[in-house]
C-alpha cells in the first residue's frame, strides 16, 4: 500500500502546529569534514590524502588514510625512500597542509629545499597522438614477422598503476620547488642536535630522543588544533608528519648496530605512542626505517605490524640486477609488507604482487613487473647454436654407450 501524500495527511495550515511538519523530514547523510586536498574513501568512508605518488595511492587503496602511519623500509643508499618522503611533503605544500619534519642527520630545512616542483596535468599525462597509418606501409608486416604467432593476439600488459579518478598532483624531480611556494606552507621542524637529551638513571622503555620527538608532536597537535575533539570554530586542516630514518644510530638507537640491542623495544614503544596520537587527530605520518641494518627479523616484524601501511624498497644499485638486461627498464623492486584494514573485517590486497619502481627523467613511478619475451635475432641464433651443439654431444654420447640403456650422473 502506498503512503498518502503529505498534504492529505497533515491538517490545514491554519490549524496545524508549526512543529508538525518535522515528522516528515527527509533523512540526510551526515556531513563529512571538507578539507582541501582530501577525499573520502569509496571503500570504508575514511578520509584520504595523497602521498604525492599517484601509483602509490592506487596501491594503498586510493590514498593514505588520515590517522594512519605509512612505514617505508629504506633502500640501502636511502635514495628512493627519501624521494617518496619528499613527494609526500611536497603534496602537503601544494594542498596547503601543515608539515612536521623530523630528522637526525640532515636539517629539516635542507629536506624542504629539495622538494620537487609541481607540474601541470597536461605535461604529466601527455601522450603523443597516434598518426594514421596507410595501408601501403609495411611496418606492421615486419613487426608481425618478428613476433611469434602465439603472441600476436595476446592483450598488452597494463603495467602502469592508475585509477580512473584523479587524486593528487604531479611533480618534476629534476627541478626544486620555488621558495615562494614552499614558504607559503606552515612547517614545524624537529632537528635532533638542536634538542639535547639529558641522561637519566631511571630506566625507560623509550629513548630520550624518541620521547622528545613524541612530546614535540603532541604539543604541535594540541596547540594548532589538530585534535578531533577540538572546537570547530576555525577551518580544519591536515598535519603531515615526515620522520626520517628512525631506528638508526643517529637517533641514539643501537637497534641497527648490534644483534642484541640494549634499546630493543624503544622504537616499537615510540610507534605505539605515535599511532595512538594520530588516531585522535587530523594527522598522517610517513616513517622511514633502515630495515636492512636491523638483524633481528622478528623485531622488524613487530615494527611493521605497529604501522598501518608498510612497503619495502629494494634498489638494484650495487647489485647484479643493475646490469641484468631483464631489469633494464626498472631501478628496483617494491614489496608490500602490510595494507590497512580500517573500518572493515578484511583488508584489500593488491591484485598484483610483482611490483617495480623506476625513476624517469622527471617522475618516479611504480609499475607492474613483467618480463616480455626476448625476440632478438642474436638470442635466437645463439639458442639455435646451443641446441645444435647439445644435439651433437648427445648423439656422440649415445654412440659411445650403445650397450648402455641409461647414463648415471
Amino acid at each position: 500500500m502506498m503512503a498518502a501524500p503529505v498534504e492529505s495527511v497533515c491538517k490545514p495550515s491554519a490549524e496545524r502546529s508549526p512543529f508538525s511538519a518535522t515528522s516528515f523530514q527527509k533523512k540526510s547523510r551526515s556531513k563529512l569534514i571538507s578539507i582541501p586536498g582530501t577525499r573520502p574513501s569509496v571503500q570504508n568512508g575514511q578520509l584520504l590524502v595523497s602521498t604525492g605518488v599517484t601509483s602509490l595511492d592506487f596501491l594503498l587503496g586510493g590514498g593514505l588514510a588520515v590517522g594512519t602511519v605509512l612505514l617505508i623500509e629504506e633502500d640501502r643508499y636511502d635514495s628512493y625512500s627519501r624521494m617518496i618522503l619528499k613527494y609526500f611533503l611536497a603534496e602537503g605544500v601544494v594542498c596547503r597542509h601543515e608539515l612536521f619534519v623530523a630528522a637526525a642527520q640532515d636539517n629539516p630545512d635542507d629536506i624542504l629545499q629539495e622538494l620537487p616542483a609541481p607540474i601541470l596535468d597536461d605535461v604529466a599525462i601527455h601522450k603523443p597522438a597516434e598518426q594514421p597509418r596507410l595501408p601501403c606501409e609495411t611496418h606492421d608486416s615486419l613487426d608481425s614477422m618478428m613476433i611469434a604467432w602465439r603472441y600476436q593476439n595476446l592483450p598488452k600488459v597494463q603495467s602502469a598503476l592508475a585509477s580512473s579518478s584523479r587524486f593528487g598532483h604531479y611533480y618534476d624531480v629534476s627541478k626544486t620547488m620555488e621558495p615562494e611556494i614552499r614558504q607559503a606552507a606552515k612547517c614545524h621542524r624537529f632537528y635532533l642536535p638542536e634538542h639535547p637529551t639529558e641522561s637519566s638513571t631511571t630506566r625507560s622503555p623509550v629513548l630520550k630522543s624518541y620521547s622528545a620527538l613524541l612530546r614535540s608532536l603532541q604539543e604541535v597537535i594540541h596547540r594548532e588544533g589538530f585534535d578531533v575533539a577540538a572546537s570547530m570554530s576555525k577551518s580544519r586542516n591536515i598535519l603531515r608528519i615526515g620522520l626520517h630514518s628512525l631506528g638508526s644510530a643517529l637517533w641514539d638507537d643501537d637497534l641497527s648496530c648490534h644483534d642484541n640491542p640494549t634499546h630493543r623495544h624503544s622504537l616499537t614503544a615510540f610507534l605505539y605512542g605515535l599511532r595512538a596520537l594520530l588516531r585522535s587527530s587530523l594527522s598522517v605520518a610517513v616513517v622511514t626505517v633502515p630495515s636492512h641494518l636491523i638483524q633481528d627479523r622478528a623485531l622488524m616484524g613487530s615494527i611493521t605490524r605497529l604501522c598501518d601501511n608498510a612497503i619495502a624498497l629494494e634498489s638494484f644499485k650495487g647489485s647484479e640486477r643493475e646490469t641484468n638486461p631483464l631489469y633494464k627498464d626498472f631501478h628496483g623492486l617494491l614489496h608490500v609488507r602490510q595494507v590497512p584494514h580500517l573500518n572493515c573485517l578484511a583488508n584489500q590486497l593488491p591484485d598484483h604482487k610483482d611490483l617495480a619502481f623506476k625513476l624517469k627523467r622527471k617522475q618516479f613511478s611504480i609499475e607492474r613487473l613483467h618480463l616480455p619475451p626476448d625476440l632478438s635475432e642474436t638470442v635466437s641464433r645463439v639458442s639455435r647454436g646451443e641446441l645444435a651443439g647439445g644435439a651433437t654431444v648427445a648423439s656422440a654420447c649415445g654412440s659411445g654407450t650403445s650397450g648402455n640403456k641409461h647414463l648415471d650422473f
